[in-house]
């Protein structure tokens, strides 16, 4: 058994049914979970993930514009 990182509730998942990259999903709060290791289980929130995936893009767009400013001094 694991906790969802969301709500805290307990999620039954056994290691040997899921793999790492699968999504699970909580039963109390419907939050969709990917399986970030097996040993221990560990979950963290879809969502969240996808957040995290979205923001170095936004550093690489940043630093493009500076060297757009850069170049036509």
């Amino acid at each position: 058994m694991v906790t969802c990182p969301v709500c805290d509730g307990n999620i039954d998942v056994e290691e040997e049914d899921v793999d790492e990259g699968d999504t699970v999903s909580c039963d109390e709060c419907g939050a969709e979970l990917k399986v970030l290791s097996k040993d221990p289980l560990e979950l963290q929130s879809a969502e969240e993930l996808e957040e995290d995936e979205d923001e170095p893009g936004l550093a690489d767009d940043d630093e493009d514009e500076e060297e757009e400013e850069h170049d036509w001094k």
